[in-house]
């Protein structure tokens, strides 16, 4: 039987008993208040109408005035309405004839007495039939409340003992196979797989105890096949993870460590405690280093934790954790087959690295400046041998000087730039603020490249827009690197062809560009154009540069607060533009 059935066969049998008992108490309580009427009612009725009458016998004198008959008359008349006992109806026909002994007025005064006397006689035997029929109707009564009370109490009795035996004994039926899966649970909890349940009724509890028993098999199943591994595996991740010189850490979706190594535990100081198992966001109340990881605040960029005594480098690295979306809902409208379980993040230890470029920046540095001199001589001796003053060269010999001229030239340029990199990359850019105007910036760069661009028979077309603010800025650097851009440009365009440069405002910030009409970049360069040492693949007719003058540019640029970018088609050419604030900002 279903277990719903059961309850609404239990709930009907409490309405059955508790209505039995009711109705039962109805009956006799119906009984009781008869009983209880007929006793104050009839029998009560006639004693008052004797006592009416002879009130009226006693305070009037004979003959009866016609009123005192009349009232007489009416007390009789009701007690004629009223015999409700054996015997009464004899002695109220002779209190009737006595009554009309005393009208009449013809009769002399010792047959009045008479028939006084005859009815006050009459009277005295109503009120004894009345009085005896109360102590009768009254012991009836008693007797029938004492019945009553015996048939009540067995059926309360009854009733009480069948109501508790099912209190004690319904809520069992629904209580006993909860309590068996409940326990069955609890085992299932500690991993005691082998736990059953079985019910001998054919109900919802014996389906779910089938149920539970399918999933215990299964359960058991993964456990006796995949656990050994599973654990295994997990010691083997766990021993790699605390191996690793790198501090690695583990989050999972509801920001609680899942693992973190020995060096993790190091560098952020929670040697002492055991922070597994804890959440993030209790510990990084104290522990800022920590909160700036999390919160992806270092994310690419390396920075310095003193660590075992010395300054070290690190670089953050996340990944992010995937796992299967098996409870995803299949009838909305996407799925997503994966869902994130958490973070894992990693400080690489990047110390030697950092030692090392700065060793390198430190020898780029002095090797450029001792450069300097023996490539300046180098240029000035070719610049004399081309003078006709020191003596003729044959053609051959004139295109060697120009050639170590031209090459010289080149030599000293890099040079600069490496120094230009080495304060880069040192942090050591030293910048000269000040106000000043777009306009001699570009009259400062276009002058510097003019000689080459009349060389090449190429117009430098210059846009500026009116009413443009100053800026605050390196004017040296910015002017720079509008030369690298215009110097790039003049590489890269045909002969007799323009060069477009341009400022106009953006903002609350100046925009300079210069724009050829090249062959363009392609886009698979365009991204890497600002990194050091990179050089766009040419056709051979364009002489390379060293690739460190767009990434100085950047720096130099970036230094100052300004944005810089570059765009570029294949076969119509490229815009390479900078944006740096206005003094106002």
């Amino acid at each position: 039987m279903k277990v719903k059935n059961k309850l609404r066969l239990g709930f009907g049998f409490l309405f059955v008993i508790v209505l039995f008992f009711g109705l039962i108490s109805l009956f006799y309580i119906n009984e009781i208040s008869n009983s209880a009427k007929v006793i104050l009612k009839d029998n009560y009725e006639s004693l008052n109408f004797t006592r009416d009458m002879r009130t009226i016998l006693d305070n009037e004198d004979l003959p009866l005035r016609p009123e005192a008959a009349k009232q007489f008359n009416i007390q009789l008349v009701k007690e004629e309405n009223n015999i409700t006992e054996a015997g009464e109806l004899t002695q109220v026909k002779g209190l009737r004839n006595a009554f009309n002994q005393l009208q009449n007025k013809a009769a002399a005064v010792p047959q009045l007495k008479l028939a006084e006397r005859d009815a006050r006689k009459y009277l005295r035997a109503i009120d004894m039939v009345n009085m005896r029929a109360i102590v009768i109707k009254n012991d009836k009564a008693h007797e029938s409340v004492k019945n009553a009370s015996i048939f009540l109490g067995l059926a309360g009795t009854f009733t009480f003992l069948v109501l508790f035996s099912f209190s004690i004994n319904f809520p069992g039926i629904i209580s006993d196979p909860l309590n068996s899966l409940l326990d069955g649970i609890r085992e299932i909890a500690r991993k005691n797989y082998s736990q059953r349940i079985h019910f001998d009724k054919h109900d919802e509890f014996a389906e779910v105890a089938n149920a539970f028993n399918d999933m215990a098999a299964r359960l058991d199943d993964w456990e006796n096949s995949n656990l050994s591994k599973i654990m295994s595996e997990k010691l083997r991740i766990e021993t790699i993870i605390e191996q690793m010189h790198d501090a690695i850490i583990g989050i999972n979706e509801t920001r609680e460590i899942l693992f973190i190594n020995t060096a993790a535990k190091n560098i952020l100081g929670l040697k002492e405690n055991k922070p597994e198992g804890k959440s993030v966001n209790a510990i990084i109340k104290g522990n800022d280093l920590l909160k700036s990881i999390v919160e992806d605040e270092k994310t690419g960029t390396p920075f310095k934790i003193f660590a075992d005594g010395k300054d070290s480098y690190f670089q953050l690295e996340t990944r992010e954790i995937s796992i299967p979306d098996l409870s995803a809902d299949q009838t909305a409208p996407v799925v997503k087959a994966q869902k994130s379980a958490g973070k894992v993040y990693i400080l690489k230890n990047i110390t030697e690295f950092k030692e090392r470029d700065e060793a390198k920046s430190n020898f780029i540095a002095t090797i450029s400046h001792e450069l300097k001199t023996p490539i300046s001589a180098i240029k000035m001796s070719a610049k004399l041998l081309a003078d006709n003053r020191v003596g003729n060269l044959n053609p051959e010999q004139s295109q060697l000087v120009e050639h170590i001229s031209g090459d010289a030239e080149r030599l000293l340029k890099i040079t600069y730039e490496l120094l230009d990199l080495s304060q880069v990359e040192t942090g050591n850019i030293q910048l000269n603020f000040v106000p000043a105007r777009p306009e001699k910036i570009i009259e400062y760069a276009v002058k510097a490249v003019k000689f080459e661009a009349d060389q090449k028979g190429l117009i430098i077309e210059q846009n500026i827009a009116g009413n443009i603010p100053e800026i605050n800025a390196d004017v040296e650097k910015t002017a720079w690197v509008m030369i690298n851009f215009l110097s790039n440009a003049l590489r890269y365009s045909h002969s007799k062809s323009k060069i477009v440069v341009d400022v106009s405002l953006k903002g609350n910030k100046v925009e300079f560009s210069v724009k050829d009409f090249g062959k363009g970049i392609d886009a698979q360069y365009r991204e890497r154009l600002f990194d050091r040492y990179f050089q766009v693949p040419t056709d051979g007719q364009n002489k390379s540069g060293s690739g460190l003058g767009l990434a100085i540019s950047k720096e130099f640029i970036t230094a100052q607060g300004g944005d810089i970018g570059v765009e570029s088609e294949v076969g119509v050419g490229s815009r390479f533009y900078f944006q740096l604030p206005t003094l106002a900002v």
